[in-house]
This record gives C-alpha cells, sequence and structure tokens, in this order.
C-alpha cells in the first residue's frame, strides 16, 4: 500500500511551515503510512498564539513521525512472504509405456501359417539340427535315414483308422502271427495322454481284435505297464515318448518285432503347436530314436510314418 502524509490545518504562521518542510519532505515514497495527518483545533474561549500552536504542532508531528518509523522498522521484519501452491505435474493417462519388443514364439508362426502336411524330408531336417551340436560331419552322414524306411505320409484327409488301413493293408493276418510278450508290432507316439486317448478311440476301425495297451504315465504307474507286458501279448501301444523310453530303458519292451512306427505329426494342441514344435517332446523322440530305432530303420525291418 501507498501510505502518504497530509496536514489537514493550515497555519497562518510561515515559520511552522519552514519547519516542517525537511521533515515532511523526508518521508516521501515511503510505504506503509495511511492518511497521517496532524489537526490543531482552536479552542472557541482563547485564541491560542502562533508561539504555542507552532510548539504543540512540532510536538505532535514528533510523535507522529516516532510511530511512523518504529512501525516501517517492524513491517520490514515481519513481512509476509507470498506463497504461491506448486501445481502438480498434469499425467497422461493415455501416455503409452514403452513396451520390450516380444520375441516371435512358434505358437504365433504356426497360428498364421496354413496346415502343412510333414514329409519325411522334415524328420530329417530335425534330426539334423537336434544332433548337430554333438556330432560330427561323418555321424551326421550316417544319420540320413533310406527313403524306403519311409511310409506315405499323411495328407490331412485321412482319419487314423483310414490311414493306417492304407499303409497297412495285411494287418489282420501279421497280428494273428505275433505271439511274443514285452513287444508291440505297432507304436503310435503322441504329445500328451489326453491325446493317446483321442487317437486310441478314433482308431477302432483299424485295429478290430488287436490289443491295444496305453502307454502313458497318466494315472498309470510304470509296475502296471510291465506287469502287463509280461503277462499278454499286445498288438499295438499308444502313448507319449518319455514312457516309452522309460519301458525300454527297463527291459519291460523290446524293439525287435516292432514293425511300424507312427508319428502322430501332424495334430496341433491348443497352442497350434505340433507335437515336434514342443521342446521337451522333441528331445525325448531323438532320445527314443537312438534306443535302437535308428538301426532298425537303416536294417528296413521298422517303418516310420507321419501322420
Amino acid at each position: 500500500m501507498e501510505f502518504s502524509i497530509c496536514v489537514l490545518h493550515t497555519l497562518k504562521t510561515g515559520d511552522l511551515a519552514e519547519t516542517l518542510t525537511p521533515q515532511l519532505s523526508s518521508l516521501q515514497g515511503k510505504k506503509g503510512l495511511i492518511g497521517l495527518g496532524c489537526k490543531i483545533r482552536q479552542p472557541k474561549s482563547k485564541r491560542p498564539s502562533a508561539e504555542s500552536i507552532q510548539v504543540d504542532a512540532a510536538l505532535l508531528l514528533r510523535n507522529k513521525l516516532q510511530w511512523v518509523s518504529q512501525h516501517l522498522s517492524l513491517q520490514n521484519i515481519t513481512k509476509p512472504k507470498e506463497c504461491f501452491l506448486i501445481k502438480p505435474k498434469d499425467i497422461k493417462e493415455d501416455a503409452k509405456k514403452t513396451r520390450k519388443r516380444r520375441k516371435k514364439k512358434i505358437t504365433d508362426v504356426l497360428a498364421k501359417s496354413e496346415p502343412k502336411a510333414g514329409t519325411p524330408e522334415d524328420l530329417q531336417k530335425l534330426m539334423k539340427d537336434y544332433y548337430s551340436s554333438h556330432r560330427s560331419v561323418i555321424e551326421l552322414e550316417e544319420l540320413n535315414l533310406p527313403d524306403s524306411c519311409f511310409l506315405k505320409a499323411n495328407d490331412l484327409t485321412h482319419s487314423l483308422s483310414s490311414y493306417l488301413k492304407e499303409i497297412c493293408p495285411k494287418w489282420v493276418k501279421l497280428r494273428k502271427n505275433h505271439s511274443e510278450k514285452k513287444s508291440v508290432l505297432m507304436l503310435i507316439i503322441c504329445s500328451s495322454a489326453i491325446r493317446a486317448l483321442e487317437l486310441i478311440r478314433s482308431m477302432t476301425a483299424f485295429r478290430g481284435d488287436s490289443k491295444v495297451m496305453k502307454l502313458f504315465a497318466k494315472h498309470i504307474k510304470v509296475q502296471e505297464q510291465v506287469k502287463l507286458l509280461e503277462k499278454r501279448v499286445v498288438h499295438l501301444g499308444v502313448g507319449t515318448p518319455g514312457r516309452i523310453k522309460e519301458l525300454i530303458k527297463q527291459g519291460s519292451l523290446t524293439l525287435n518285432p516292432l514293425k511300424f512306427l507312427i508319428f502322430d505329426w501332424n495334430w496341433r494342441d491348443q497352442k497350434m503347436r505340433r507335437m515336434m514344435d514342443i521342446p521337451e517332446i522333441r528331445k525325448e523322440v531323438f532320445e527314443l530314436l537312438e534306443m535302437g530305432v535308428l538301426s532298425l530303420c537303416k536294417s528296413e525291418s521298422l517303418k516310420l510314418g507321419l501322420f
């Protein structure tokens, strides 16, 4: 606020004006004074003299000036500071967070690709990729299977029964001549126990009176499967590579009488993965092949099929 000093009473004498002029000029431009003035009343009964008026005005002005100086000094000390509220930064709700680049999964690739029937070349390529890390060039060449050991691949138009009838038209005669225990004539390898049950139900038209055995780990102990293989003759085995590998390792399942090894190659699960697209299953399949399957294929006593 702007403060000023005003003299409300006009004095007739010029001496008082000359006395007050320096004091008034020293207060010009001061802040903090409001309407401070000097007013001298004249009594009606007796007219005061010019000297008494000058003295009274000087005393009054001195007292006022002392109050003004004290007030100004206190105001400079306790001068309030302006306070500003800091507004919080506006957060954009729709600001997009930086995302890491997601690697492409086999599920994404297969979902966009059209179903394509598996071929013997696909199996040969997977075998080469798998064994190349711990086999020499000469050993890799020995792994190449002849075309004669492969059966006709499924062209995605067959059911399991129709496919098996096509690749094995003499099945009835073959199973009648089979009487060896701890063995099977045909092995069908799939990715899970649920898929194995589906395949067993879908091959009813082909199997006829053949004895079929479930060779997977879910809800079935190894000891139970060992007893069944020792007790009776089994013609067909459907299961996962892990359990079949375990039975061969224990000596409860022999591969010499085996004539057909069928891979459930083209079927896809809910994540659009085929059996050989799952790393764990793929590893177990190749470990199974090394347990005598490849040698039987090279001797042409065992045929491989891709359903």
